[in-house]
C-alpha cells in the first residue's frame, strides 16, 4: 500500500516557483509541519561547488531553520531539491548522500515542457519508493 502523504497547494505553489526561480540550479531546503501534514518550507542556500547538478546545504543555514522550527514547535518532516535538467525521481547521488533516512524527499523537476512536476519519496541508501501527495487547502503555507 502507497503512503499518503498531504502537502498544502500553497507549499507546493512555492516550491514550484523557487525551483522556476533557478532555473540553471538545484534548489534545496527542509519542509516542517504536524504528523504527515507538510505546510512550511525553508529555503536553504545550495553551497556545493556543481549546484547545476547537485545540492549541498549550507551549514549556518540548516541550523538557523532547525532552530526557527523549534521555536515555532513545528517538526522537520521533508527535504527538497530540484533536478534543473533531470526527471523528479532520485538520481544514484541522490541515494548514496541521503543523510536523514526517516524523512521525506521531495524532488521538483523542470525537465518537462510546460509543465513543472514535484514527487515525494522515502529513501534507502539502495532504494527509493514513491509516495502518494495529497494536495491539501490550507492558509498557513509559506
Amino acid at each position: 500500500m502507497t503512503q499518503e502523504i498531504k502537502i498544502s497547494r500553497q507549499l507546493a505553489n512555492r516550491l514550484l516557483h523557487l525551483a522556476q526561480a533557478s532555473p540553471g540550479h538545484e534548489i534545496c531546503g527542509f519542509i516542517s509541519g504536524k504528523m504527515n501534514d507538510l505546510n512550511k518550507c525553508y529555503p536553504v542556500k545550495n553551497v556545493s561547488e556543481n549546484p547545476a547538478q547537485r545540492f549541498l546545504l549550507d551549514a549556518a543555514e540548516q541550523v538557523a531553520a532547525l532552530k526557527t522550527m523549534r521555536e515555532n514547535g513545528e517538526e522537520l518532516l521533508a527535504i527538497y531539491h530540484s533536478h534543473p535538467n533531470a526527471p523528479a525521481i532520485p538520481s544514484k547521488t541522490d541515494l548514496e548522500l541521503a543523510a536523514y533516512l526517516d524523512l521525506i524527499y521531495f524532488i521538483i523537476s523542470l525537465n518537462t515542457k510546460g509543465l513543472l512536476e514535484i514527487r515525494g519519496f522515502k529513501i534507502t541508501r539502495e532504494s527509493y519508493t514513491e509516495l502518494n501527495l495529497l494536495l491539501v487547502e490550507t492558509q498557513d503555507g509559506q
